[in-house]
């Protein structure tokens, strides 16, 4: 058999990211050969499936989930599951009940070097990462024989506005037409409706937060002091919930402005940037003022509501995260970097070790010629060029990641063994 070839292959769709992106997928599998089923937790799912007939909904409460995805995947004959994200209780289910049946799990997640790739891995991402396992050793050996042309980025794929659409969207659906799904329940810890509101809010008041980005953003990079950079996450976002020490983003906060407020030269200054999504359900200004306060840090301290993250870097001193794939970016440009959290660019030849105070005081820096090789490895492998919201960004990782799919190899494995098609230069996508 061929090994592109989707002839006896039947993939199960789990929930996938907002907007159409797995309908797309799907049809290309399709054309492949390969039979496609969806399984759809509530109204949103559905809206953007359109196929009924390999639509599964799943209306019941979610403590039979376990025994009803068993059940599918012995009905339909499964041999491939396909998923966004490997943490949300109904993926981890489904995920320890696949592997267990020796099934090839897909996991697509935003890129660890977004916003202009997205991930794509077998078995689980993040903190499930095989990544995890890596020494930068290994991955310098199976570049041993990569042709290392770094891809270059494209100027705009204009993700973001589309991924806050087919937020809003999804949320729509699920607060207004949900009546089917009588057993659904969010993953997230707050109810629908306020999710709904919070994603129309940002979309609404888009055009007035990049105004106050843009001033709050001049004030640092021409207010003349040596700052260190500290990216903030979504309390709600998987990295943070499950490869985390912290319990709640304040527990970070007051971790960061202690270890500064005792560490740091008294002339330095601390800059939270917040994550682009921040959407306003944690009252971290809030915080980060009260906290400043209390550790007489007020006048070095400065909260920025996202902005663009390069122009920061360029004049940062360090910078500080749980776990953020925004720290691949402060690596590149040999920024000494803190991390708390569990994640993929975690290697002793990056990140400090450093207790909180010490890093603020003296930050060691990495070695950027093995952060280049580490960079290089995951271009060539776990990271496809692409976007899931976006028209451009879509068609540019659709037209690779069927064929990662259909490989007897993962992508890891692919470029150990030398069955890993050549990447596409970004500057070609149309």
């Amino acid at each position: 058999m061929n090994a592109i070839d989707g002839t006896d292959r039947v993939f199960l769709f789990l929930q996938g990211p907002h907007g159409p992106f797995f309908r797309q997928l799907a049809r290309m599998l399709r054309a492949a050969g390969a039979t496609c089923w969806r399984v759809g937790f509530n109204k949103g799912d559905e809206a953007f499936w359109s196929d009924a007939a390999s639509y599964l909904p799943f209306a019941d409460p979610p403590e039979t989930w376990p025994e009803t995805c068993a059940a599918i995947l012995d009905a339909k004959s499964v041999t491939d599951m396909v998923l966004y994200g490997d943490v949300r209780p109904i993926h981890a289910e489904a995920v320890r009940i696949a592997k267990a049946r020796g099934l090839t799990v897909h996991v697509f997640e935003e890129g660890y070097l977004r916003p202009y790739w997205a991930s794509y891995e077998r078995g689980g991402s993040n903190g499930n990462s095989r990544l995890m396992q890596m020494s930068v050793s290994e991955m310098q050996a199976a570049l041993a024989d990569a042709l290392r042309e770094t891809p270059l980025a494209p100027a705009h794929w204009g993700d973001m506005r589309h991924h806050v659409f087919y937020g809003a969207a999804y949320h729509w659906f699920v607060m207004f037409a949900n009546r089917r799904y009588r057993g659904f329940r969010p993953h997230r810890d707050i109810p629908v409706t306020k999710e709904f509101g919070l994603y129309l809010r940002r979309l609404l008041l888009m055009p007035v937060h990049a105004a106050e980005r843009r001033l709050a953003t001049r004030r640092v990079t021409r207010g003349g002091f040596p700052y260190h950079l500290v990216l903030l996450q979504l309390a709600h976002d998987s990295s943070f919930t499950a490869h985390s020490p912290f319990s709640t983003p304040v527990e970070f906060l007051e971790t960061v402005i202690a270890g500064f407020a005792e560490g740091a030269p008294r002339h330095h200054h601390l800059v939270f940037k917040a994550h682009p999504l921040e959407d306003g359900r944690e009252p971290l200004a809030m915080e980060i003022n009260r906290l400043s306060r209390v550790y007489d840090v007020t006048n070095r301290v400065h909260h920025l509501r996202g902005g663009k993250l390069a122009r920061l870097l360029d004049h940062a001193r360090s910078a500080v995260t749980v776990n953020s794939t925004a720290g691949q970016q402060v690596l590149w440009r040999g920024l000494p970097l803190k991390t708390f959290g569990r994640a993929v660019y975690d290697k002793p030849e990056f990140v400090s070790t450093q207790p909180v105070a010490e890093f603020f005081a003296r930050p060691t820096r990495p070695d950027t010629a093995a952060y280049r090789d580490y960079r290089a490895y995951l271009l060539e492998t776990s990271q496809v060029s692409g976007g899931f919201y976006a028209a451009r960004a879509r068609r540019q990782l659709l037209r690779q990641v069927v064929d990662m799919m259909l490989s007897p190899d993962d992508p890891y494995d692919a470029l150990a063994r030398g069955t890993a098609a050549p990447r596409q230069q970004l500057r070609a996508v149309t």
